[in-house]
């Protein structure tokens, strides 16, 4: 019997969050003992760290400048060729709950039309949650375009509906599904610039712990990251939730989950803003698969990207990977079965924002500028090195080496393999050796 998916998509959750990366605050207990029986990637990171652009990443297999979407606001092509897409050929049912942020601008940021969901069937989702609803006043739009009021704490209220979806599924054990769950949390509430965590979590966490990053630049870290570990906390609840709904439901042994986030977040620390550039603080995510196939695959610390999520699951499930996807299946590396790239390949910006592309290797981040803001599709005739990190000895990226004359060999085997990267990728860029560090580089 082919498996049943389900995605749980977090929004802005940053990789330090996790006990498995050493996060002192016990915020994660649900997915910590689920990753240590599944398969967890310990180096995971998303392939544009902007929420539009990575959820085309996820629903296509391919990178952004190859989807389109290089900016928030851009819609996804309607004739993409998309996971939903695949399952339903495969025989699978396909829902899709929460944010959705790929209908485009022109739209408005509760309903989604039809021809603009990405072929999903069920669909209980808002364009832009945060802009159609507060913590505890959450309103998603069903297939006929109708507002639905959720009660409770918003990653509750959203949990809730997925509990019940797929007890309707569990009605219907001969066909598979294949469920989108894509949370709001922890990203900001954009409306009051908060992080609001649900009554008396963000007090628990208060001066308890602060990644190196984020206390030694400046930012908002110390007003809003208890906030932030609040809602981490929440969201980690609410996975149990699920899962004991699926025990419940008979379905746990016949389903896989995976979990992942679009990006990180920063917190103004790197450039005035939450993402949109290449620190770990906004690239290096969560991701972890458990259940059928996926359990007892280990701890792999090889390159993993969000890119890599949908040839993934439909390897999984038995299903034809489109030819066009740009991610490999990571089962490929759970089974051993073929050499794996030892690099992950990063493009950034958004509209208003310096555009750029990075590669990041188990030791070494190099990434590459425009260093001027893009208000057009994000590629360059030339860009300039920007940043170069050593992650072994400096994990948080507190010093940037691009200046190094110890490191100028070094910085032209990046540079060769980068540019290896964006030409298969169509970028007509070209790489310029260095330029002089603005204040916000670090």
């Amino acid at each position: 019997m082919r498996p049943n998916i389900i995605v749980f998509f977090t929004d802005q959750q940053r990789w330090d969050t996790l006990g498995l990366n050493g996060n002192p605050l016990d915020l994660t207990p649900n997915f910590d003992r689920l990753s240590r029986t599944g398969s967890f990637f310990k180096n995971a990171v998303t392939c544009q760290p902007v929420c539009g652009p990575a959820r085309s990443c996820l629903q296509t297999g391919l990178y952004a400048s190859q989807t389109g979407v290089w900016c928030n606001g851009i819609a996804m092509d309607s004739e993409a060729q998309t996971l939903a897409k695949c399952f339903r050929q495969g025989g699978y049912r396909t829902g899709y709950i929460g944010k959705w942020h790929l209908a485009g601008k022109d739209e408005p940021a509760g309903p989604v039309r039809p021809e603009l969901r990405g072929g999903y069937e069920d669909w209980l989702a808002a364009e832009i949650v945060e802009a159609t609803s507060g913590p505890y006043s959450s309103v998603l739009w069903n297939e006929s375009e109708k507002p639905v009021t959720l009660p409770g704490y918003r990653v509750d209220a959203h949990v809730d509906a997925a509990i019940r979806y797929l007890a309707k599924r569990a009605e219907d054990p001969e066909q598979p599904f294949f469920l989108c769950l894509s949370l709001l949390e922890p990203h900001q509430q954009n409306s009051t610039d908060s992080y609001p965590a649900p009554h008396g979590y963000a007090e628990r966490f208060k001066g308890r712990w602060c990644p190196p990053d984020l206390d030694a630049l400046d930012g908002n870290a110390g007003e809003h990251l208890a906030g932030y570990c609040g809602m981490v906390y929440k969201v980690d609840e609410a996975l149990g939730r699920m899962m004991d709904a699926l025990y419940s439901l008979e379905l746990s042994e016949n389903t896989i989950v995976a979990f992942i986030s679009d990006h990180g977040c920063h917190f103004k620390t790197r450039n005035h803003e939450y993402k949109r550039t290449p620190h770990e603080s906004s690239v290096r995510i969560p991701l972890s698969l458990w259940g059928h196939v996926f359990d007892g695959g280990g701890e792999f610390s090889e390159a993993a990207s969000l890119v890599d999520l949908a040839p993934t699951l439909l390897d999984a499930a038995e299903l034809p990977i489109p030819s066009c996807m740009a991610g490999r299946s990571l089962l490929d590396l759970v089974r051993g079965e073929s050499a794996w790239s030892e690099d992950s390949y990063i493009q950034f910006g958004d509209y208003g924002f310096p555009c750029g592309h990075a590669l990041r290797t188990h030791r070494w981040k190099y990434a590459v500028s425009t260093n001027e803001p893009r208000t057009e599709f994000s590629d360059s005739d030339e860009y300039v090195e920007s940043h170069l990190y050593n992650l072994e000895d400096d994990p948080y990226e507190l010093y940037n080496l691009v200046k190094s004359q110890e490191h100028v060999e070094l910085r032209a085997m990046l540079r060769k393999r980068l540019l290896e990267r964006m030409a298969a990728m169509g970028s007509r860029g070209s790489i310029s050796p260095s330029y002089p560090i603005s204040s916000c580089d670090r």
